[in-house]
């Protein structure tokens, strides 16, 4: 590393020490992450700070090729949760300010320095009005931190399960999918069913009750690729395990043996369901669809389709 890259990456340091940030986020990963969403490159200077959008993978390239850091790909995750996730509850970042609704899963989630941060930086840092004008801005952050967070709140999708509990899941399609299972799927075709496990496209675990899963002789890898929603109908004694499709594909063959390796051990009944939010999507997948499987369609709610072969051969009532 040169003496100008050096410069700039100390003096990154230096900044999230004045912004109070904790000690986990004052290293070099950090610091690094910030030129980035600063687009702060040798020769240039603070009063040249930019504010481009930006995602995780676009800042592993910038340390490469600007500082000479050659951050692995499996370190990608370790930037997301421990640098930026802080820079954002600290009201440094913005989430997607050109679509705040965007899914945590969408490949173009990106971030961009707050517009107060940004105008502190390159107007003041290095500056006699530095400190001055940082204490002015310290001092309003709370409100900043505060409208930010209400603002996240809002976009965030609220699934009411059986008990009362509201489980509030990231904004997206899959989410109000999810929503729609606990909400619409479970009262009808699993009533009194309990909900043990939810997951979020921005948390792994949007719900999770652990013990309930281990009463059941199910204990989760905590880095396994658990199913979108669990749940337990004790007037069958039934696990349901549920995957819920808007990008990923359905119950088939593989993803069936993989859940019943996750629950091997279970004492109840195995049963899958593949979700889908409309028809049209449930034909893109058709024939992926394992047998011996459910799946459930939003649009539809009221309808169940099994491929299970000659267990549900038989005439309907011929009122229906």
């Amino acid at each position: 590393m040169n003496k100008k890259q050096r410069q700039l990456l100390d003096e990154s340091l230096a900044v999230l020490h004045a912004l109070h940030f904790p000690k986990a986020q004052q290293n070099e990963r950090s610091a690094l992450t910030l030129l980035a969403l600063l687009n702060l490159t040798p020769p240039k200077t603070w009063r040249d700070a930019e504010n481009p959008m930006i995602g995780i993978r676009a800042v592993l390239d910038f340390c490469r090729a600007n500082y000479g850091k050659p951050y692995a790909e499996n370190t990608r995750e370790t930037f997301r949760r421990q640098t930026m996730h802080q820079f954002v509850a600290a009201g440094l970042v913005v989430e997607n300010p050109d679509n705040p609704q965007r899914p945590t899963n969408s490949p173009k989630w990106c971030y961009q320095i707050e517009p107060g941060a940004l105008r502190l930086l390159r107007e003041h840092y290095r500056m006699k009005t530095w400190a001055k004008v940082l204490a002015g801005y310290l001092k309003k952050r709370e409100d900043l931190i505060s409208r930010y967070a209400r603002a996240r709140k809002m976009r965030m999708v609220p699934a009411t399960m059986a008990e009362g509990v509201v489980v509030q899941l990231s904004a997206g399609k899959h989410s109000r999918l999810i929503k729609e299972i606990i909400e619409e799927f479970a009262p009808r075709f699993i009533p009194g069913g309990r909900v043990l496990y939810v997951g979020d496209t921005g948390e792994k675990f949007g719900y999770f009750d652990e013990t309930g899963l281990h009463s059941l002789g199910v204990t989760v890898d905590l880095h396994g690729k658990m199913p979108d929603v669990i749940f337990y109908y004790p007037a069958s004694n039934w696990l349901v395990l549920v995957e819920a499709v808007t990008s990923h594909g359905p119950v088939d063959g593989k993803r069936r043996a993989e859940l019943a390796r996750l629950c091997k051990d279970c004492s109840a009944g195995l049963v899958y369901l593949t979700a889908f939010a409309t028809r049209s999507e449930m034909a893109r997948y058709l024939g992926e669809i394992s047998w011996e499987t459910e799946v459930w369609v939003a649009e539809a709610p009221t309808h169940m389709i099994h491929f299970n072969g000659v267990r549900f051969l038989g005439p309907y009532d011929k009122s229906n």
